[in-house]
């Protein structure tokens, strides 16, 4: 068998978020965050849980960096609770939660691991969601003040940062299906809630270059290749309009395209916006949002296979789905080569200086054995088969620099509660035990050789 090898200085890394594992919900002057809200709505988690504890990582996150250190991690991408720092959303700091993520930086560097830091990961302070939420443009200030606040405290030690995780799916399964917190379902709020994502972004690079010298800045997004089923016109409209809508509304301003103006034509023709077009929109404002970036963070899980139900003379199927038995238990197609597609794509369309794979996993409930031992070997051959496709990418020339898996360990995957499990370490929910499966000790000698 040929050995993949990857760069020098590559960095294998893990990935986490705040509301997911921390826990400690309304600890040490902590306030109150549309998750929060979200979750303790009844109906609005599948199996009526929530993320008051979670993986208790507030609380056991010397024993979770001792994890890492074990299993040879580089990098450990986590998010910082806006709640935590800024309890109302701006004014007032609580210096108890700043104090907890110096700890945790200080740990992370002391056992050799990278810290990349996301400001945010869809945890708005409830009070900011009071005053109009993502959809004002009053938060987007407070995001600012928010971004001030953190990298002053850490800009010395944190040199990895992450503005926004996946503002497509904070403003649109927030906003628009309102699977998501803060659960509304409103066209107009979600766009600009899309937009004041990104302004904020381009708000916070320069705040952030200045408060920690020589650091990288960038953004992840959730970016997903799509295929017509057939070779249809109404299918290929049905692609280029998903596209359209997940992918090119950020990537295009980000990278100085502005808004797609296929996609604003057809947002107005549906009467998702009004006569005027993008009003919410300022002068000056897209220009902020393509501020030179160092980095982008690419969170890829499966692709999406475009079909126009809807059209009479629609062409057979040509394109089909993978089987049930290639699908992770979140229902998804394990389809490796699209992560090749989209890093290609970027290079050759976008052209981003560097780029982490920010997330990649896949979700599989094996339990431990009899013998305490947990064999997830569909995830494993997940990780192995995607790395394979990150690989031939960078033999094309794709300038990726690093890889995070999704996720360090089990947790609250939000609205599906604690159903799915996406970790490389199972977690015990109800003890607390963290145990490293299969995965995890294959990630271990991955790292160790810088490839497999």
């Amino acid at each position: 068998m040929s050995k993949l090898r990857f760069p020098e200085g590559f960095i294998w890394g893990v990935a986490t978020s705040s509301y997911q594992i921390e826990g400690a919900w309304n600890e040490d002057g902590k306030g109150e965050s549309i998750w929060d809200r979200f979750s303790h709505t009844p109906g609005k988690i599948e199996d009526g849980t929530n993320g008051d504890v979670a993986c208790d990582h507030y609380h056991r996150w010397r024993e979770d960096i001792a994890l890492m250190k074990s299993l040879g991690i580089e990098g450990y991408r986590f998010s910082v609770s806006w709640p935590r720092i800024l309890p109302r959303g701006r004014g007032e700091v609580n210096q108890a939660g700043l104090d907890f993520y110096s700890r945790l930086v200080d740990g992370l560097l002391e056992a050799g691991i990278s810290p990349f830091l996301t400001l945010y990961h869809w945890d708005l302070p409830q009070a900011l969601q009071d005053e109009g939420g993502w959809p004002a443009r009053a938060t987007v200030e407070a995001f600012a003040q928010y971004a001030d606040v953190i990298s002053r405290h850490l800009g010395d030690r944190v040199k990895h940062w992450i503005t926004h995780n996946e503002p497509a799916v904070a403003g649109f399964e927030g906003h628009l299906t309102g699977r998501h917190a803060p659960g509304i379902q409103d066209w107009n709020a979600a766009l600009r809630a899309a937009h004041h994502l990104l302004l904020s972004h381009g708000w916070a690079v320069p705040i952030i270059r200045g408060n920690s010298r020589d650091a990288e800045v960038g953004i992840a997004l959730n970016l997903v290749p799509a295929v017509p089923a057939s070779a249809s016109a109404a299918d290929f409209h049905a692609c280029r309009h998903f596209d359209g809508y997940l992918n090119r509304w950020l990537l295009d301003p980000l990278y100085g395209r502005h808004y797609p103006a296929d996609m604003v034509a057809s947002y107005m023709a549906q009467g998702h916006l009004p006569a005027g077009g993008l009003t919410f929109v300022h002068d000056g404002d897209l220009d902020t949002i393509a501020s030179r970036t160092d980095f982008l963070g690419v969170n890829y899980y499966t692709r999406r296979i475009l079909r126009d139900e809807n059209a009479p003379d629609n062409l057979p199927q040509t394109t089909f789905p993978a089987p049930d038995s290639e699908r992770t238990e979140m229902g998804w197609e394990v389809y490796p080569d699209g992560l090749y597609d989209i890093l290609n794509r970027l290079r050759f369309e976008y052209q981003p200086r560097k780029i982490y794979v920010t997330e990649n996993g896949a979700s599989y409930s094996d339990r431990p054995d009899t013998d305490g031992r947990v064999r997830d070997h569909r995830r494993v051959d997940y990780l192995r088969t995607h790395l394979a496709a990150a690989h031939r990418a960078i033999q094309n020339g794709v300038p990726l620099a690093g890889y995070f898996v999704w996720s360090l360990i089990d947790n609250f995957e939000w609205v599906k509660g604690y159903t799915q499990r996406f970790g490389i370490v199972w977690t015990d929910y109800e003890t607390q035990e963290r145990i490293p499966k299969d995965s995890a000790l294959w990630y271990k000698d991955t790292i160790a050789q810088n490839g497999f």
